[in-house]
């Protein structure tokens, strides 16, 4: 029996909530329950720098996932008016995602994931997409997660379209950004039908994929949604 490989989930934080009126970590359980069932054993990952090589031990691949937090100004391609504050989860997420990239160690970013991973490369977004694009897609969408909202053409010969199966896909939605350049060292690999970024990857890695919508609301056997955790699980393989 093939042991299974820790795959570290970074945690998504809230300063005071339902939860606590204190700062706490939090995440759906979704993106855990469908690392188990992709054959890993999924970790929490919290905001301890210091941590940063225990965690890429102890961890054989990594997934970023989708959230709602403040990025700093820099990532729209504005001046940064004073001293800035980053949020807790980006300090810590374009910290570790770094020294990731650069161990080529197996990362999988979700939505908001994706455009950490994009960042790093010089990538920059619309605040608001819908103000810079003409489209009839409603990219936040307020329907149910678990629907598909519109179609995804996926980059003939990318890495995506060898671990997804197909070169068309409908997807998800539930983002207000979007990445508005294709900054150098960066492949786009999938694109929405009104030309909005929905898929990225650093080539010559071995596992580093991002895309904009949320695979783990489709994560069953069969589905080729199911197949971005299973491919990211199959490639933490090669280091456990």
């Amino acid at each position: 029996m093939t042991e299974r490989p820790n795959i570290g989930i970074l945690l998504d934080y809230e300063g005071g909530g339902s939860f606590s009126k204190r700062p706490h970590y939090a995440l759906r359980t979704i993106y855990f329950d469908a690392i188990w069932n992709a054959g890993g054993t999924p970790v929490g990952i919290p905001y301890i720098e210091a941590a940063t090589d225990k965690f890429i031990q102890l961890c054989a691949g990594f997934v970023f996932p989708g959230g709602t937090y403040p990025f700093p100004a820099r990532l729209y391609g504005e001046s940064e008016n004073g001293p800035e504050t980053l949020h807790p989860r980006f300090k810590f997420e374009e910290h570790l995602m770094g020294h990731l990239i650069n161990e080529n160690q197996p990362v999988l970013g979700v939505c908001a994931g994706m455009q950490v991973m994009a960042g790093l490369y010089g990538g920059t977004f619309y605040r608001n997409l819908h103000d810079a694009v003409e489209t009839d897609i409603d990219h936040l969408n307020h329907r149910p997660a678990e629907q598909c909202a519109h179609g995804v053409d996926v980059v003939s010969g990318s890495h995506l379209h060898s671990v997804l199966g197909v070169t068309q896909i409908l997807v998800n939605t539930a983002h207000n950004e979007a990445l508005n350049n294709n900054p150098d060292g960066l492949m786009i690999n999938a694109i929405a039908e009104d030309g909005v970024v929905e898929g990225v990857e650093i080539p010559n890695k071995r596992f580093c994929l991002g895309v904009q919508w949320h695979p783990e609301f489709f994560a069953t056997d069969g589905d080729a949604h199911f197949n971005l955790f299973t491919a990211l699980v199959d490639a933490a393989k090669q280091d456990s």
